[in-house]
């Protein structure tokens, strides 16, 4: 591959990362950053099973792009995906069960993920293999950035660890820390993802969305 086109996938690889990142610019997958984030490694088992998905469905529909009549197009791409989640979930199952269980139902959800339709119907379905598995990939990323940021916080000021290592010792264990439960709960996880959404439109402008309505003009004293 000449520098060129490595010049040409690396925006779409970093683009996802925070100026596109799919979830707090487009607000997508938002149920497993709720659901999921109360631990680094929870958060992390996710973040690689999405991509894994993402990623190897948008290199089989890009390969298969040409084939697949577009009246079908959606039960197809549903099927693959659907397929790919399967064996995702039997792999977490054999060899991480206990990670499983604390993820429940909610790497079977991949399956409906906007996330994962999204980039197959968007960019995999309309571009060859190798660059529909970057901006798979880069998504996948993003995604993973934002669950792994929620998550630490969420698992550091909850419990006062990280990726279950204890950093801050408690009030229980003799140290100082008193633990967030509420931190523990799922409305935590959407405060952080708001506060995380203001502060990145802080920097970029641009995301932010252009009003519906034009405000009312005030009234003027006659």
């Amino acid at each position: 591959m000449t520098d060129a086109p490595r010049r040409a996938l690396w925006p779409i690889l970093t683009d996802p990362l925070i100026r596109q990142n799919p979830v707090t610019l487009q607000i997508l997958g938002i149920c497993s950053a709720l659901a999921v984030t109360t631990s680094i490694v929870t958060a992390l088992t996710m973040s690689l099973s999405l991509i894994f998905v993402v990623v190897m469905a948008a290199l089989l529909i890009s390969l298969i792009r040409r084939h697949i009549p577009s009246s079908i197009r959606l039960i197809v791409q549903i099927m693959i995906v659907a397929s790919l989640v399967i064996v995702i979930d039997q792999f977490l199952q054999a060899y991480f069960y206990e990670i499983s269980r604390s993820l429940s139902v909610f790497v079977s959800l991949i399956a409906t993920n906007c996330l994962v339709l999204g980039r197959t119907e968007s960019f995999a379905r309309h571009n060859a293999p190798v660059p529909a598995m970057v901006d798979a990939l880069g998504n996948g990323l993003g995604y993973s950035l934002v669950l792994l940021l929620i998550g630490g916080a969420r698992e550091f000021f909850g419990t006062g660890k990280l990726a279950g290592f204890q950093i801050l010792a408690t009030v229980d264990q003799g140290g100082w820390f008193v633990p967030l439960n509420l931190m523990l709960l799922a409305p935590s996880a959407f405060f952080i993802l708001g506060g995380l959404v203001w502060l990145i439109r802080s920097f970029w402008a641009e995301q932010i969305e252009q009003p519906e309505f034009p405000a009312p003009e005030p009234d003027r004293a006659p």
